[in-house]
């Protein structure tokens, strides 16, 4: 071989090493853990967005999300009402297991609150490396020592009742409730878009680490006041900020202004979503992000003014479907493939969701289960038993078929041919009652009150 030869070898040589240097340059690095981002809507029925099938309400931004990701049309929320949801998606358990079977309410339990010994979906992303902010709803103990603060989230803005008035910030007890971190603070604007300014700047201080945002919004649970609304509490006990000013009051909408009210609302909460999209795409975000949406519970079915459970029956605090089969959209742009899914989940199926993604693994023993694949790669979920309690009644589902057991009844419906649970097959199907009874009867004896509500502050 020539000294030529060598030379043109030589510069070959270099020209492959300088292009693959080249490539590696302008090939972006491996994206890590995804963002989370997780927004629960406060008592919207069913059928109350565009993408659902409303038309009294105007929802652009939910509704493209929607149409770019994955719209479930069989997600439930674990509850009828609001704790006993929140406390499922925090420990991806049955509520029951850590004694919260209905709500914790401003009046009675204010010294109660979910157990801090709780693993919780906060804790399991911290401890992967995640960033973790909640501005919202709380709703699972009142009490500083029950703070999200002290459950795996480094920040919190919002409230800890059930429900506020979105411009004073009075719980319906009389008692101011808007806190940060673990103190009460005065911080004047209406709720819902205090929380998303705060959401929004934990995405840009948090840009360069993953994250978890929780936004759980106080819309559309009444008090019903669109954002140019007035306050209608004051304060009647218990402590209040320093600097805290006096707002103009006036008497709670009713009627027609309240149907308005109500309806600004889901609108307005459909705005506030989409600028949580805008904040993640100025920040070059959006493609490493799951964006999740969902309601706490069922609507309230109120005739004229609002709640609309869509084809459902029943209502908000009722184990029909109405009470607890809520919207739920899944986007996670170049991950998940637009679509719509029959596949049944629970809101517990979030924290094994999220923690997969994470790469954390749970210690305490969960209900839920990962619906990582149904999301990624569009498989069915494995057939499980799925329970809903609520006192003394119980909803038990074995895929199609829904056994309902009340206090003076027990009802059959086969979902798939009868979703309005229109037609009662108790009576013509014995045998599957029996056995389905009995099965439901053991879930329950296995999963109520584990562990007791812990009280004391």
């Amino acid at each position: 071989m020539t000294d030529r030869s060598f030379h043109w070898l030589g510069q070959l040589a270099y020209m492959a090493v300088l292009a693959s240097l080249l490539l590696g340059l302008a090939t972006p690095a491996a994206a890590g853990p995804p963002n989370i981002v997780l927004i629960m809507a406060d008592d919207l029925g069913y059928g109350e967005l565009g993408c659902y099938g409303a038309t009294r309400c105007q929802t652009p931004r939910l509704d493209q999300l929607a149409a770019t990701g994955l719209r479930l049309t069989d997600f439930h929320s674990n509850g009828s009402v609001c704790s006993p949801t929140r406390a499922a998606l925090m420990t991806g358990r049955y509520q029951q297991r850590c004694g919260i079977d209905g709500v914790v309410t401003a009046k009675k339990h204010r010294d109660a609150g979910m157990p801090i010994v709780e693993e919780t979906l906060a804790e399991l992303l911290a401890q992967a490396g995640y960033a973790t902010g909640i501005f919202g709803k709380w709703h699972l103990g009142y009490a500083p020592s029950f703070s999200p603060t002290r459950q795996g989230f480094a920040e919190f803005s919002g409230f800890v009742s059930g429900n506020i008035d979105l411009f004073s910030h009075i719980d319906q007890e009389g008692w101011y409730d808007w806190w940060q971190q673990q103190s009460l603070v005065a911080e004047p604007g209406y709720a819902p878009h205090l929380l998303t300014e705060h959401g929004i700047d934990f995405i840009h201080r948090h840009k360069d680490q993953p994250f978890f945002l929780y936004l759980p919004h106080p819309a559309p649970h009444y008090p019903y006041q669109g954002p140019g609304d007035a306050a209608n509490r004051t304060i009647r006990q218990g402590p209040s900020p320093s600097g805290l000013a006096e707002v103009r009051t006036v008497p709670a909408l009713a009627g027609n202004d309240a149907a308005r009210a109500y309806r600004e609302m889901v609108e307005d909460l459909d705005t506030q979503v989409g600028r949580i999209v805008d904040a993640l795409e100025s920040c070059g975000l959006r493609d490493n992000t799951l964006l999740m949406f969902c309601s706490d519970n069922g609507g309230i079915a109120k005739p004229g003014i609002g709640g609309d459970n869509g084809p459902l029956r029943g209502r908000k605090g009722q184990l029909y479907e109405g009470g607890h089969r809520v919207p739920a959209i899944f986007n996670w742009p170049g991950k998940i493939r637009p679509g719509v899914s029959e596949q049944t989940a629970l809101t517990f199926d979030l924290l094994p969701t999220f923690a997969e993604l994470a790469g954390a693994t749970p210690t305490a023993e969960i209900d839920g289960t990962s619906l990582t694949d149904l999301l990624v790669d569009n498989r069915s979920l494995p057939a499980r038993p799925l329970a809903w309690l609520s006192g003394h009644s119980m909803a038990y589902r074995e895929g199609p078929w829904k056994l309902l057991i009340q206090k003076r009844s027990v009802e059959l419906y086969n979902l798939e041919d009868d979703l309005a649970e229109a037609h009662d097959l108790a009576a013509e199907q014995p045998e599957r009652v029996r056995q389905m009874q009995a099965a439901a009867e053991k879930l329950r004896a296995q999963i109520r009150g584990t562990t007791p509500m812990q009280t004391g502050s």
